[in-house]
């Protein structure tokens, strides 16, 4: 369906607009999906984006800096979230032995196996919303949004 009908615009939409529309109602649509796939576990999509950094890590701490320059969503609170992983027993943070400024994040086992068990499911996720294209418009639309990001 057009953005115009999704969003019943009466008007017609100038280029630039329908594209911004275009990439946030998609962003919408995609988020509310992955939020049902992390509703189950009590995370957010943000929460499980700090998961991953930290599965990345491969069993080295990362720091909140570290956390936040790799974050999807640049303006997280990475503090808060990392407190919550804290509370679930997903991460573990501790004081830098070598600078008692720095705080250092792990992911536990139960982080570890929390991401085992939606990994599937994420990929699932994925596959829903690229059914619809081949492997070169998926390509085409990655290179595109890229391209269309990087001024």
């Amino acid at each position: 369906m057009k953005i115009e009908d999704e969003i019943k615009s009466t008007i017609p939409l100038d280029i630039s607009k329908k594209i911004i529309l275009n990439i946030l109602y998609t962003q919408n649509i995609t988020n509310e999906k992955f939020n049902e796939v992390m509703k189950p576990y009590d995370i957010s999509g943000e929460q499980y984006n700090v998961l991953r950094i930290l599965r990345g890590q491969k069993g080295n701490p990362a720091n909140m800096c570290v956390i936040q320059e790799r974050m999807i969503a640049k303006t997280s609170n990475t503090t808060r979230l990392v407190d919550k992983l804290l509370l679930k027993n997903f991460v573990t943070r501790n004081v830098c032995p070598e600078n008692r400024r720095k705080i250092e994040v792990m992911i536990t086992q139960k982080g570890l196996d929390v991401l085992t068990e939606l990994d599937p499911k994420v990929i699932e996720h994925e596959k829903y919303f690229s059914k619809n294209l081949n492997t070169e418009e998926l390509e085409l639309l990655n290179e595109l949004l890229e391209k269309y990001r990087n001024q």
